[in-house]
């Protein structure tokens, strides 16, 4: 997907794709990228189908909106927080797509099932503690379970990912769906033969120095 750059209707594209692509519905899920002074992100309540550039609600590193802008989504301290503490993150796609909220609501993080999990950034991906959405407790949690990663599970809810730009973002929170839908499967037919901690290591090793930039091509696929 070739993204915008104009960093407003790169959020709207990135909210119409999570739709189309079945990772998100009505209007839950929330999209952001990083500006000079805080954050541009997808306003509260407005399903993807009729947003409209100029409804994304622009912030400051304080939080504090523009007085005639329209509400930012329900869930901007959790993408303000990861901003303020990871300098690494430029974009961040958060969804409630089907098997990853599947496996959040069950509390289990996904295992080394496949090469491909490291595309979070670790052997697994984690889940956040569950606390009610649009918190400040709910923030501190996720921004601590992705301390290190590029995604995790926030329990009871959906799935995280970040990226250095917003089609990174998409293609991990892609990335992890798929993950939890191998491993939903897996526990049907008895349960995964996990890649043990050598194994993961070493494909954590690959995917730092793998395609044109850190990371950079991982969520495609990891071998080209």
């Amino acid at each position: 997907m070739i993204v915008s750059e104009d960093p407003r209707e790169a959020i709207v594209q990135v909210m119409q794709a999570l739709d189309a692509r079945g990772l998100n519905r009505g209007t839950s899920g929330n999209v952001s990228v990083r500006t000079a002074n805080g954050m541009l992100v997808s306003p509260s309540g407005i399903v993807a189908s009729a947003l409209l550039p100029e409804q994304i609600v622009a912030m400051d590193g304080e939080g504090t909106s523009d007085a005639n802008a329209g509400r930012p989504s329900s869930e901007w301290r959790m993408h303000l927080g990861i901003y303020t503490r990871r300098p690494d993150v430029g974009a961040i796609v958060h969804c409630h797509s089907r098997h990853a909220t599947t496996l959040a609501c069950a509390n289990r993080p996904i295992p080394p099932i496949h090469y491909m999990v490291a595309v979070s950034g670790g052997a697994q991906v984690p889940v956040a503690p569950y606390a009610t959405f649009g918190t400040d407790a709910l923030a501190d949690r996720v921004v601590d379970a992705l301390d290190g990663r590029m995604a995790c599970l926030m329990a009871n809810h959906g799935q995280i990912a970040l990226g250095t730009s917003l089609g990174m973002a998409l293609a991990i929170a892609e990335e992890i769906e798929e993950q939890a839908a191998v491993y939903c499967g897996t526990l049907a037919l008895g349960g995964p033969v996990l890649l043990d901690a050598a194994q993961m290591d070493e494909v954590l090793a690959m995917f730092a120095r793998y395609g044109q930039t850190p990371r950079a091509a991982a969520p495609d696929g990891g071998e080209g």
